[in-house]
């Protein structure tokens, strides 16, 4: 159940003495919209070096900070990164939105090895602690569940005590939920990906993070969005952004996903920290015009050429 106070919808686990800072953080992330646009940044651990050194990747995105000096362009509504990054250069970036990953697992042991499980590697009590004491501005907290792994019973224990400690502490949440493991034949098939939203839903978070829907013969990724939109009810659909690709052909995509599936947002990793620092920032500029300010494609399109050059 959830409480409406002004135009926000504040969960029903969340107290009332925490509702100001619930909306607080709510606000700052979505820029007092109902839409996120997330700067993903997790990959750090997940994807170790793969997605930070190549000959299509700038060489800038091997260092760590510049994750960080992207993120401080403060285009984006929130950077999401796990805990221990944050510790480590939050005294040079103290005023960024962040996201704190709580687990995260990194792709060595192939799912035909082994099905996933992403172990939580920090609670909300030391997102808390670091938060007060070091005066960061945590806006929140994210948890990744693999749908269909042997082991998903206890991501989704996990995930559903995060999303409750959290609320108690006026932190927003955030699920990524994605379909994975020797049960799972296609990852991005929408019906599934319609019932992991749901489930983000039935766990009580804010947004959930999921891959768009495959195309098909009888409808487009973004008209099968649209049907995963419905299943989440108030939960908040955000689209993964994937692997890099023509920017102009991402902020069709992106733009379509808004308009056509109804989405909430997007959460944007190595279409943006892969390029050097101009392109990056015009990319972040040009999305966030799409997602916050309800900007047209077009108008998207010539923002990113006239701010990279």
């Amino acid at each position: 159940m959830f409480f409406r106070k002004s135009s926000y919808l504040i969960p029903y686990d969340v107290p009332a003495t925490m509702h100001k800072i619930f909306i607080k953080n709510y606000q700052r992330m979505t820029r007092k919209t109902e839409r996120l646009f997330l700067f993903a940044a997790d990959q750090k651990l997940e994807h170790l070096a793969h997605d930070f050194y190549g000959p299509t990747i700038s060489p800038d995105a091997l260092d760590p900070e510049h994750l960080f000096r992207i993120a401080a362009q403060k285009q984006c509504g929130a950077f999401a990164t796990h805990l221990g990054l944050i510790a480590r250069y939050g005294s040079r970036y103290r005023s960024l939105p962040y996201i704190a990953k709580l687990n995260g697992k990194t792709d060595l042991i192939p799912d035909a090895q082994q099905d996933p499980i992403s172990a939580q590697l920090w609670q909300v009590d030391d997102v808390v602690r670091l938060n007060e004491e070091q005066n960061l501005s945590i806006c929140g907290v994210g948890y990744t569940i693999y749908l269909g792994s042997t082991y998903e019973s206890q991501m989704l224990a996990h995930a559903a005590q995060i999303v409750a400690q959290a609320h108690e502490q006026g932190l927003v949440t955030i699920l990524w939920i994605y379909p994975r493991g020797k049960a799972i034949t296609d990852d991005q098939e929408p019906l599934l990906l319609a019932g992991a939203a749901g489930v983000a839903a039935s766990l009580g978070s804010d947004f959930v993070k999921i891959k768009p829907p495959h195309s098909t013969a009888e409808k487009t990724s973004a008209q099968w969005l649209s049907l995963a939109v419905q299943a989440a009810g108030n939960t908040k659909i955000i689209c993964a952004g994937g692997q890099q690709q023509e920017p102009e052909a991402f902020l069709k995509q992106v733009y379509e996903q808004l308009t056509i599936g109804n989405s909430a947002g997007v959460a944007v990793g190595r279409n943006i920290f892969q390029r050097p620092f101009a392109q990056a920032t015009a990319f972040t500029k040009a999305l966030a015009a799409l997602v916050y300010e309800k900007k047209s494609l077009e108008h998207a399109i010539q923002l990113y050429k006239k701010a990279s050059v």
